[in-house]
């Protein structure tokens, strides 16, 4: 029988200091060599685009894939698939829409976690989606947050955004009219925005105060949200994962332009795993664009919550084995 789990089963099951230490630990697993992570698969058509992800973890014993798909006007939709590594079996469908959302939100925890900041930090915030709630969520788990600020394009939905977040987190979010007036002066800065465009909708200039800042709205290779000038600044520039020198155009242009010298480039799992190191000054960058194998690590927490609690929707194998013929020789 397969778990089906939807959005209502999953909602507050998973707190967002719980989804940091799940990502850490499975990070660890990739350090150790026990995963295997795929790049994204993209297929555009007529109306939308489709984009698949896979990971396996054998230390957890478990792969899950992800998929999801944009149809132009309605919106995106994703489901995760998680599969029992011992015989392959599917174990559970999910709602993969707060997994994403949780899981980007956790990655910035986990490289916040290993960049530590003393005493009352202030936040600038570019983007008010729901992406951007879980960055500050995250955030505000791991620091000391006095204020943030958020810009995005249209003034309701900031406003909205602010009051809304302002008192969830305890601690005022002022809504601002750009993106140069939300980051300037903050130790932190998060860009989760829709931006859809190669210019850059932020500037190393203004983050002359800035220790650490999360990039993870653009994950094409055609945008940008972030110009070079931050990548050249940084003293350490961290990735979810190596296939997003490939998928996020901000890399790929500071790729070009000779500012990501291997020596100081690291994926998370490697500052997870202490092989390298955070600099104690200076600015660090994270770029995240997201990978199956942070999804697997959600999913099978919540499958585990709640596959056998009592009202959870159960369905049919639909993912029925084909048996190795057995030959038959008569003597």
């Amino acid at each position: 029988m397969v778990a089906m789990l939807d959005i209502a089963s999953m909602e507050g099951v998973i707190s967002m200091s719980d989804a940091i230490d799940l990502l850490e630990k499975t990070l660890a697993h990739e350090a150790r060599g026990s995963t295997s992570v795929s790049p994204k698969f993209v297929t555009e058509f007529n109306g939308g685009a489709m984009r698949v992800l896979f990971a396996a973890d054998s230390d957890s014993g478990y792969c899950a894939m992800k998929a999801y798909h944009n149809v132009n006007g309605a919106g995106a939709r994703y489901v995760v698939l998680l599969y029992s590594l011992k015989d392959g079996e599917l174990l559970a469908v999910l709602d993969g829409r707060l997994i994403t959302d949780l899981r980007t939100g956790a990655a910035s925890g986990v490289a916040a976690r290993k960049v530590p900041l003393k005493g009352p930090v202030t936040l600038g915030l570019v983007g008010s989606g729901n992406q951007a709630r879980t960055q500050l969520e995250s955030l505000a788990a791991v620091y000391d947050v006095a204020s943030a600020a958020v810009f995005s394009p249209t003034a309701a939905n900031r406003k909205a955004f602010a009051a809304e977040m302002s008192a969830k987190l305890g601690f005022p979010v002022t809504p601002v009219g750009s993106a140069e007036t939300a980051v300037r002066g903050r130790q932190v800065v998060a860009t989760a925005s829709k931006a859809r465009d190669a210019e850059p909708i932020v500037r190393a200039e203004w983050l002359g105060d800035c220790r650490l800042l999360c990039a993870v709205g653009n994950t094409r290779p055609q945008f940008a949200e972030v110009d070079v000038a931050c990548f050249q600044m940084a003293g350490l520039v961290i990735v979810d994962s190596t296939h997003a020198l490939e998928e996020a155009g901000e890399l790929r242009q500071a790729a070009a332009a000779d500012a990501l010298p291997e020596t100081k480039c690291a994926t998370l799992a490697e500052i997870v795993a202490g092989v390298k190191s955070v600099p104690p000054r200076g600015l660090v960058v994270f770029k995240s664009v997201g990978m199956a194998l942070q999804d697997l690590a959600l999913a099978a927490h919540y499958y585990e919550r709640l596959s056998a609690r009592p009202g959870t929707v159960k369905g049919p194998d639909v993912a029925s084995l084909r048996e190795r013929a057995k030959a038959t020789a008569s003597v």
